[in-house]
């Protein structure tokens, strides 16, 4: 009977590796621009909760996505984020076939945290050609894209005539589809899921993905009154037009740029970016509810919270309305990392945010497959490292764009328009200040280049941009 103590050695190890395992909180949110946090004050929003939760995080000011194959870049970003592949690599695996190889080898991520003993949880927005309900134990509403386009929200407000929209008016489909706003409905998902992880012995990996503040920007009437025209500021950095739209493939065809009418006006884009604003603050609002119910779950102590978006937008910037540009309102998103005994820090070093995916596997002591390529955020945020895991910075948008950031440098590539642009960032945040033509900075320009051409070597992305830029 020399087994028994050996056996019960083995399930009190088991038990102690449970308990010692963290529950994971991630919470992605949909087009929000790393502007959106009220206590960073670089816009005028409410974002209260998100602000309490910022407070107490490590929180990343230059998160990035990498860029997108796809106009609806959220398939891009949420493809990466799934798999831990870079863009391009990404995109090779994109699709029903090719997905449905990742999940038989039960590679995604959902499917590595079950693997490390994780009870899986999903809602809101998926985006990806894998079977949700299959690889997590638990989904609900699950989402494939944004909701239903409501055609009364294109291309106004128009001067001079009645606006055909309502951001509450539920008889217009949209987020309201259902009965309830879309946003309502996760939230209560995720409330759910607690007291469902509640009754299992294991750790939980919650995957709550809002589809807020994507358009249409529908959000009840008390968050809209929130911002009247008189409240909203119009960016610094407005145009009524960018001058390479048509170029980089992000012009008046473009469906998030056709939402406001050519060219951009101050009054027009006052009105939409109050009714972001409005969207953001509700969604605020049901991440304060979510967090309050892990809070009365009792497990908040055992939870690592991370907090994310798949990409920004421009709602007005540069004369931009959509997120297929390379500028910095359109690809950098908030990320917060939380934890037990997690000192708050801001951390500046370039980041992507697909990071928190290596990051969770990271901390549910996961398998780590090869091809995940993304890194764990840890060490940033524990103060224990400033080496930054996107360094240089890549971009890339279809066949239209690339990007490259070095040492608070921008360069942007813009191949059908053979015209490059040049930004200080570190000195020119709102990148108002193209500095391509100065001649000062031909030999920065080179050097940027070259770092783009081997970036574009190490990320298998086929571009070719010498016969554009044969000079550089």
């Amino acid at each position: 009977m020399r087994w028994i103590p050996f056996v019960a050695t083995c399930l009190l190890f088991t038990a102690v590796t449970r308990a010692e395992k963290p529950n994971i909180l991630f919470l992605f949110a949909d087009d929000l621009t790393h502007e959106a946090l009220g206590m960073r004050d670089l816009v005028d929003v409410d974002t209260p909760h998100l602000d309490k939760l910022a407070r107490r995080s490590a929180l990343f000011t230059h998160a990035y996505n990498m860029g997108s194959w796809s106009g609806a870049v959220c398939v891009a970003s949420r493809t990466m984020l799934n798999t831990g592949r870079y863009v391009w690599r990404a995109q090779a695996v994109y699709g029903k076939k090719e997905m449905a190889q990742e999940q038989a080898r039960g590679v995604l991520w959902s499917q590595l945290m079950k693997k490390a003993g994780y009870q899986t949880f999903m809602t809101g927005k998926w985006h990806v050609p894998a079977d949700a309900d299959a690889i997590f134990d638990v989904a609900r509403h699950v989402r494939p894209g944004m909701p239903a386009t409501v055609p009364q929200s294109y291309n106004r407000p128009l001067a001079g005539q009645p606006d055909p929209w309502s951001p509450y008016d539920k008889s217009l489909g949209g987020y309201w589809e259902g009965g309830k706003h879309w946003t309502e409905v996760t939230a209560d998902d995720a409330v759910e899921f607690f007291s469902m992880a509640g009754a299992s012995d294991k750790p939980f990996f919650m995957y709550v993905a809002f589809n807020a503040p994507h358009d249409p920007r529908q959000a009840p009437k008390k968050f809209v009154d929130q911002y009247p025209p008189s409240r909203i500021e119009v960016p610094e950095n407005f145009l009524p037009l960018y001058p390479y739209a048509e170029e980089m493939k992000a012009g008046k065809s473009l469906r998030d740029e056709k939402l406001a009418p050519f060219p951009r006006t101050p009054e027009a884009i006052k009105v939409h970016r109050g009714e972001y604003f409005a969207l953001i603050t509700h969604l605020d609002e049901h991440v304060g509810r979510v967090l309050d119910a892990l809070e009365r779950s009792g497990k908040a102590d055992q939870t690592w919270i991370l907090f994310s978006a798949d990409h920004g937008l421009a709602v007005g910037h540069h004369g931009l309305l959509g997120k297929q540009n390379m500028h910095e309102h359109s690809v950098k998103v908030p990320l917060l990392v939380s934890g037990p005994g997690l000192e708050p820090r801001q951390v500046d070093a370039p980041v992507y945010l697909q990071d928190v995916m290596a990051t969770a596997l990271d901390l549910a002591g996961a398998e780590r497959p090869e091809h995940v390529e993304f890194h764990s955020l840890l060490p940033l945020a524990r103060g224990e490292s400033t080496e930054a895991t996107a360094n240089p910075v890549y971009g890339a948008y279809l066949d239209a764009q690339r990007m490259v950031i070095e040492d608070g440098w921008k360069l942007i590539a813009y191949p059908a328009a053979k015209a490059v642009r040049l930004y200080h960032l570190s000195e020119d945040p709102q990148e108002m200040h193209d500095l391509a033509e100065d001649p000062a900075q031909a030999k920065r320009i080179k050097t940027l280049f070259a770092s783009l051409r081997r970036l574009q070597a190490d990320l298998d992305d086929e571009l070719d941009l010498t016969t554009a830029f044969p000079n550089l």
